[in-house]
């Protein structure tokens, strides 16, 4: 090799593939396999790994269309929800017992739908992030701690399909296979680092979780809005968007496969003039969008006639203090807040081996530093940070730094 040769990276050999330990159990979807379920989990020991799957791509409704459960002693279960009037049964061979999730708040509200309500949980990605790994993801945790491969193919299939192909139930049944193990290593690296305490605070604050907050203006996610000039524009986005949630709605179709979001926004910023305008503009010879012609057209109609104080503004409302960025013009004080807190977080973060979004959410130091208490201490930030939901070990490790910070 010459002198001025870079030597090529050694090639990382593949990591094995982990694959089920026992045969793939058939799909629970009777009243009598559900009660057989349920007495072997009632049978078990120890914590219940679940995992749920979703058709989010495909459905309108974020409802379960498969629930993976295992447990020391009773094995895997595969259950379909959608065979069930609810799956209170489950909820009550769980009782008392700790469930384990990866990336809970994904999962929690379809389980809830099917009557599956935690009382304790373990949530391995939250964990992980708590301990700063560089990759939370599932696979990625199970690879470096179990040093096994997880194919990760079918993440995005339809799961409302009926019957589910039998290398999708191989895909879904390995979610669980090894997440009992994975929870027990990482507990002990939380306890390892001094975190254990300050992720039994995270895990019960997920047991009140009731879902994300609702958008008021949901059409405003629409996706090239900016290519929608002037409020009459927006008008027509607006009762586009809302008509195709309708649709999507009551046929339990992700609204993109109605009307996809570019087809809003050609229809807006060059409406129509008559229905037969509209029949012929590129966009309606897909037979999906052809099928709803009048409901866009009436849509149309709807938005080029609306009064002026009708109209939606130009900039989305936004409760709160506004983006950052205006700061300096709009409050100099409070952007040098948040300067100074910003660098507070990095610091304490860094000294705790943190995600500074884990050591305290970015939208609570942006809530202070525009509209800090009238006479600032460490109680007075405690009690606003507590206020907004932030956990008793972020409120230790926070709030008296930003009250120095915010009162110098």
């Amino acid at each position: 090799m010459a002198a001025d040769e870079v030597a090529p990276e050694p090639v990382q050999p593949e990591a094995p593939r982990l694959e089920l330990r026992d045969p793939l159990p058939p799909v629970v979807d009777t009243e009598a396999a559900l009660e057989d379920t349920c007495a072997r989990i009632m049978a078990g020991t120890g914590p219940i790994a679940l995992d749920a799957e979703r058709a989010s791509g495909y459905r309108y409704s974020q409802r379960a269309y498969l629930i993976q459960v295992r447990r020391e002693g009773s094995g895997t279960h595969l259950v379909d929800p959608i065979a069930f009037d609810s799956l209170v049964p489950l909820d009550t061979a769980f009782d008392g017992n700790e469930w384990i999730l990866h990336a809970a708040t994904q999962d929690l509200m379809c389980l809830a739908e099917v009557g599956l309500y935690p009382e304790k949980l373990f949530d391995t990605e939250l964990a992980g992030r708590l301990l700063n790994l560089p990759r939370v993801g599932l696979a990625a945790l199970v690879e470096h701690y179990l040093g096994l491969s997880l194919a990760k193919e079918f993440s995005a299939a339809d799961w409302s399909t009926r019957p589910l192909p039998e290398p999708w139930l191989v895909y879904a049944a390995l979610d669980v296979e090894v997440l009992i193990e994975l929870r027990d290593l990482i507990d002990a690296d939380l306890v390892a680092a001094g975190k254990r305490e300050w992720a039994a605070e995270e895990f019960e604050s997920l047991l009140l979780f009731q879902g994300p907050p609702e958008r008021k203006e949901p059409w405003r996610r629409t996706s090239g809005l900016h290519k929608a000039r002037g409020r009459r524009a927006l008008g027509i986005v607006r009762e586009i968007w809302q008509a195709r949630d309708r649709i999507a709605a009551d046929r339990d179709t992700t609204p993109g496969r109605i009307l996809p979001d570019a087809s809003i926004l050609e229809l807006a910023t060059t409406p129509p003039q008559d229905l037969n305008a509209l029949k012929g503009m590129r966009i309606m010879r897909n037979r999906g969008p052809r099928r709803f012609m009048s409901e866009w057209f009436d849509a149309i109609e709807r938005g080029l006639t609306l009064d002026e104080h009708e109209l939606p503004t130009t900039n989305q409302r936004i409760d709160g203090p506004p983006p950052p960025r205006a700061w300096a013009d709009k409050n100099p004080e409070a952007a040098e807040r948040l300067a100074r807190g910003r660098e507070i977080v990095t610091e304490l973060a860094e000294t705790h081996d943190l995600p500074t979004e884990n050591l305290i959410s970015p939208q609570l130091v942006r809530n202070l530093a525009w509209q800090p208490p009238a006479e600032v201490s460490v109680e007075t930030v405690a009690d606003a940070l507590r206020d907004q939901g932030a956990r008793e070990w972020q409120i230790g490790l926070v709030a008296g730094p930003l009250a120095d910070a915010f009162s110098s």
